[in-house]
């Protein structure tokens, strides 16, 4: 099992201790991108074309209801390939 399918495994469980540079990885590899605000602000806003934005704290660890936000992008793209 690679790094990556680790990283998603560990997502779709929503363990605790998964950090912003593992989140971001993720919705990158979905099509996401990072939007910086200017006003330096602590937050990253994610945008995809076609999907609700993802807005997630830039520091450290992340909080459960932001991971299953991306937990929901995970499986929703797993089930666009399913078909």
């Amino acid at each position: 099992m690679s790094r990556f399918e680790k990283l998603l495994s560990r997502i779709l469980l929503l363990e605790q201790g998964i950090r912003y540079e593992e989140i971001k990885k993720i919705l990158t590899y979905y099509g996401y991108e990072a939007k910086e605000t200017r006003g330096g602000s602590s937050h990253v806003t994610f945008r995809k074309p076609g999907e609700m934005p993802i807005t997630l704290p830039r520091h450290g660890t992340i909080k459960k209801g932001y991971v299953e936000m991306v937990r929901d992008v995970v499986l929703a793209h797993s089930r666009e390939e399913e078909k």
